[in-house]
């Protein structure tokens, strides 16, 4: 039997190119040929000088609230799957490291962009922060408070790597402020993960995560990964019912990218390990799990997070996606302050260098796009899994929606939203292509 051709619309006049779905063919696998991007930039933004317009950034005052970010780009060891590695962890390179990151924090800590303005979130990313020794992670985590303007009920995350996040660091991190706990598991099966470069069994990854739970004192939430080289279905659904069985605060599902001339890359091309899944396998897993965490009772907070409890509100995230202000810290971290993205040097030996000279030691800073907040909002609507009318009315002004009816009801027909009284909700394809669709939405905006 010859399958019939995917119909792209049925009214090519109506619907723009970037949002037309395939009609008639599964929605989950194939409404769309790729996954697109959610950035809405005409072109690439052009530089501007990072020292001179830091400068003047920094005297205005914030007046939203803000997040932080601290980068530690250092890691134990390189997983076959990471397109962010930078630096190993050789001996030593804790305490310098955590020297420079606090004196650039207390040089920024009295300008009028850094102190006026609460900061709701502060994350700790790398790399893994959790390479530092104990005393530097609390040093860090320390200094934070003392110079930032944290909200009272800042969140203020550690993400941590299950190799060498022992008993001590757990206890210096909550002893020194940290309320949340994001563990970067990808898979608790042992055989995958030894494949991938991770040196941690499913038993010890267990442990871990009760033992962060045991203590009670912090959110605990975890990351996994769909479409690894070797996970079948059976494996993806026991790392979600493991996620469910441990009763974690909230959970990140992510579908791997499989970066050019990674690690990953060349074992796959070299024949050391399988093919990941394809785009339609990662969308059956995903729908998978989706499944699982929503029939459990889990909310579902964004494209890839659900969480248990309500004291998990993975704030940083949503607030990062709303295009909030970002206050940067360390090699390599990256922020967005009055309207411009800034990129610290990510060089270490640079960094710290600049930093000894009593420099921002930036690398590039950007101008960002004038419509930037409505855009940010338009996203940020989408992540609710709602499309919702009176949001892009504010957003886009009167008669948007009018306009963009041809649209939701393609994609209604199309297998993406499905009618609800407060607005179009996602149905678990819409979930999977949801960048497709705020891409689209973007497209719209521009057109009018």
């Amino acid at each position: 039997m010859v399958r019939p051709e995917p119909v792209l619309a049925d009214s090519a006049g109506e619907i723009p190119p970037g949002a037309r779905a395939r009609l008639g063919v599964d929605p989950l696998t194939e409404a769309f040929a790729a996954r697109r991007p959610t950035h809405w930039f005409a072109g690439p933004p052009q530089p501007v000088d990072p020292q001179a317009t830091w400068s003047a950034l920094v005297q205005h005052p914030r007046t939203t609230r803000a997040i932080a970010y601290v980068h530690v780009p250092f890691c134990v060891s390189h997983c076959l799957f990471c397109g962010f590695y930078r630096h190993s962890a050789p001996g030593g390179f804790s305490a310098p490291y955590t020297d420079a990151v606090i004196r650039e924090i207390e040089g920024e800590a009295g300008r009028p962009a850094v102190a006026q303005g609460a900061i709701g979130a502060v994350y700790l990313g790398g790399g893994t922060p959790t390479a530092l020794d104990a005393d530097d992670l609390a040093r860090l985590l320390k200094a934070v408070r003392a110079c930032l303007p944290l909200a009272g009920d800042c969140e203020i995350t550690v993400e941590a790597r299950v190799h060498g996040f022992d008993p001590d660091k757990v206890d210096a991190c909550l002893e020194a402020g940290a309320n949340r706990f994001s563990v970067g598991v990808q898979t608790f099966d042992t055989a995958v993960r030894r494949r991938l470069g991770r040196r941690a069994d499913r038993d010890t990854v267990i442990a871990l995560l009760q033992s962060l739970q045991a203590r009670d004192r912090a959110v605990v939430v975890c990351d996994l990964m769909y479409g690894l080289p070797g996970q079948t279905l059976d494996l993806w659904l026991q790392d979600v019912r493991t996620v469910l069985d441990l009763g974690l605060d909230g959970v990140d599902l992510y579908a791997l990218s499989m970066f050019p001339n990674s690690g990953l890359a060349r074992a796959v091309t070299g024949g050391h390990l399988p093919a990941p899944a394809p785009l339609g396998g990662q969308a059956r897993l995903y729908a998978e799990g989706l499944a699982l965490l929503d029939g459990a009772g889990w909310r579902h907070l964004t494209q890839a997070h659900w969480a248990r409890t309500t004291r998990e509100r993975n704030l940083y995230n949503q607030m990062s996606r709303e295009q909030t202000p970002c206050l940067a810290f360390g090699a390599g971290a990256g922020g967005l302050l009055h309207g411009y993205r800034y990129t610290v040097e990510g060089d270490e030996a640079t960094y710290r260098a600049r930093v000894a000279c009593g420099e921002k030691p930036l690398a590039l800073v950007t101008p960002l796009p004038p419509d930037l907040p409505r855009r940010a909002r338009l996203a940020a609507s989408l992540e609710s899994g709602r499309i919702l009318p009176e949001v892009l009315e504010a957003v886009a002004g009167p008669g948007f929606v009018q306009r963009l009816a041809p649209v939701l009801e393609h994609w209604q027909a199309a297998g993406l939203i499905t009618p609800d009284p407060g607005g179009p909700r996602l149905t678990p394809a819409g979930w999977f292509w949801q960048t497709n669709l705020i891409a689209a939405l973007h497209d719209h905006l521009s057109a009018c």
